[in-house]
């Protein structure tokens, strides 16, 4: 499966976007009225695309139809977009899912991302560097002021692991709840830089 270059055009992009939660803006502005009262525990965030259609369509079918085909298309989509963008990291760190979930699933969307990225850029992959410790309810379930209670305590970082600048690999970021909680981990756990980079952003 590919996409003709019309299409790939065709894509959504934000023009302007916060520069440390992704978040689109009507205008160019380095951030949002959100990360200026309290900014998030990552330092940047770089999106490939909007999560408009038919970005939301595709990716729905990827994660949760199982059309790894599609997945693998989006992965490199999200390499061609992000690698002449990004600040290089010591090593790309895929969101995990809990184990009963990757079960379920059979795989996860996130490392299937992150794969493409690693090899565009030359940059290691560690999959088991963050731990999803906790089962809960997925996040799209929920309003946004219950995400960030679902995950508190949800994920731990392996013992052993050092890194000074690691990016998250996601596929869709929503409120952010998620990233935060692992960025923060990490962050416990003396990392000094965390970066965000995912497939799509919602406004």
């Amino acid at each position: 499966m590919d996409l003709c270059a019309a299409c790939r055009e065709a894509l959504p992009v934000s023009d302007h976007a916060c520069t440390r939660c992704g978040l689109p803006l009507a205008y160019p502005a380095p951030f949002c009225g959100h990360c200026l009262r309290g900014p998030p525990p990552f330092e940047a965030t770089w999106a490939a695309l909007s999560y408009t259609s038919p970005v939301d369509g595709l990716i729905a079918d990827f994660k949760f139809r199982a059309r790894l085909p599609q997945g693998r298309l989006l992965g490199q989509l999200m390499a061609d977009v992000l690698a002449p963008r990004v600040v290089m990291p010591d090593c790309l760190i895929p969101v995990p899912l809990h184990r009963h979930r990757l079960r379920e699933r059979g795989f996860n969307q996130s490392l299937e991302l992150a794969r493409p990225l690693a090899r565009r850029l030359n940059c290691a992959l560690i999959h088991d560097a963050v731990i999803r410790i906790r089962a809960t309810p997925p996040q799209y379930t929920l309003a946004a002021t219950e995400r960030r209670v679902n995950l508190r305590g949800a994920f731990r970082v392996a013992p052993g692991f050092e890194a000074g600048h690691v990016a998250l690999v996601d596929d869709v970021m929503t409120t952010g709840s998620t990233l935060r909680e692992i960025a923060a981990a990490l962050k416990a756990h003396g990392v000094g830089r965390v970066d965000v980079w995912v497939l799509a952003r919602a406004g």
